[in-house]
């Protein structure tokens, strides 16, 4: 039996991890863990922690503890959820590039700033397939599309050609497919869904408060909004957000509070890639306990998501990348480049994998589908209920 298939003892108390599937029930009561985290780790697939139950306050106890508690917390946590050692590879491939009308300051594929990003037109289907085989055949088990849109409204032919590409990827590959085209209306993610489509992106990037420091050409309910037409087509929401673009650890903590609502399946843990050009070229790096203490608090607070160590991970170290894995971590993106920034070599993920006893993980299209058709229907039962009672 492995390390990780054994009892874990502390105090009189016994813990079973399970390597392969996670253990429904499975609480260590006389852990000396701090209250917050204490109650952090009651957080079992059985029975979840509400979004309401962590305010401000319990968010900076949670951050600022003492980072190998931290650290155990999280990871117990995670196991609970999830299996351990198994890491989702995906592929985010950035179908049209540059151009885009937002003004977010970190992108460098806003028509509004000069930066090194060439504009470039919808990628052929058969082109599109192909980067789709090849991700596969590295390894990837999720693919993602980006497009530099504000929206999709007056795209009929674009979507009609995006549509095409996830059902062919889904038939010819069996990969998961995801995508992220800006804001969309309820028509918009509907057809998306009806093309096979297993997550839609849009991340809320930062707190309400901090957002308008940053973006100012669509606001954080037109994204809630987009998120809320997703999980209504029951298609599962991909959202996180982007930390070292000058905001506060509470900004990051508030960014917490707002993604424990939605409760998305898939949480992106970017760290700001500076880029010439743009607002934000001078940013100071985030450093990598900043990082490593947000994926901890993302895994307490969201224990059944995937967390997805995004942008900026190609300047973290071995050891570093591991300890984010600790954290609760579960996917990475693997290729040559993520969108336009500069991503990890995928041998050298292969290294990284084989030196730590990472597993790929396997895709869950009908699992994934599953899981946000059900919080769809919560969703549509609670929204009746409510305008029942007014």
């Amino acid at each position: 039996m492995g390390l990780t298939g054994q009892l874990f003892r502390r105090g009189l108390a016994t813990v079973t991890y399970n390597t392969v599937n996670p253990p429904v029930k499975s609480f260590d009561p006389t852990c000396t863990l701090g209250p917050i985290l204490h109650r952090a780790c009651r957080a079992t697939p059985d029975s979840p922690i509400k979004p309401s139950s962590y305010n401000l306050t319990d968010l900076q106890s949670i951050h600022k503890s003492p980072i190998i508690d931290l650290l155990f917390a999280a990871q117990h946590v995670h196991r609970l959820h999830h299996p351990a050692n198994s890491v989702q590879q995906c592929t985010l491939l950035s179908i049209k590039t540059g151009g885009c009308a937002e003004n977010c300051s970190y992108c460098p594929q806003s028509s509004r700033y000069k930066t090194p990003v060439k504009a470039t037109p919808l990628m052929l289907q058969e082109d599109i397939l192909k980067k789709a085989r090849e991700a596969k055949e590295r390894g990837s088990t999720r693919f993602c599309m980006g497009a530099a849109w504000r929206d999709m409204v007056g795209r009929k032919s674009n979507m009609k050609a995006i549509t095409e590409s996830i059902g062919r990827i889904r038939q010819e590959t069996g990969l998961e497919v995801c995508c992220t085209l800006g804001m969309l209306d309820r028509q918009h993610a509907q057809t998306l869904k009806d093309a096979g489509l297993t997550a839609y992106n849009h991340n809320l990037d930062t707190s309400r408060a901090f957002y308008p420091k940053v973006i100012t050409s669509r606001s954080y309910d037109e994204r809630l909004k987009t998120l809320h037409n997703v999980r209504d087509a029951g298609i599962s929401v991909c959202s996180g957000g982007i930390i070292g673009m000058g905001e506060t650890v509470d900004d990051r903590l508030q960014l917490l509070q707002e993604l424990a609502v939605v409760q998305p399946e898939s949480v992106p843990i970017n760290c700001l890639v500076p880029v010439e050009g743009t607002p934000l070229e001078k940013q100071e790096l985030v450093g990598i306990w900043e990082l490593v203490r947000m994926i901890a608090t993302t895994r307490l607070v969201l224990p059944g998501s995937m967390v997805r160590l995004s942008a900026g991970r190609s300047r973290f170290t071995y050891p570093e990348q591991a300890l984010c894995f600790m954290a609760g971590a579960n996917s990475i993106f693997v290729g040559d480049k993520l969108l336009t920034t500069q991503n990890n070599a995928v041998d050298a993920d292969e290294e990284m994998f084989a030196l730590l006893g990472l597993m790929g993980k396997k895709p869950t299209h009908e699992k994934s589908i599953q899981e946000a058709e059900t919080k769809a229907a919560a969703l549509r039962s609670a929204s009746t209920q409510a305008a029942s009672a007014s």
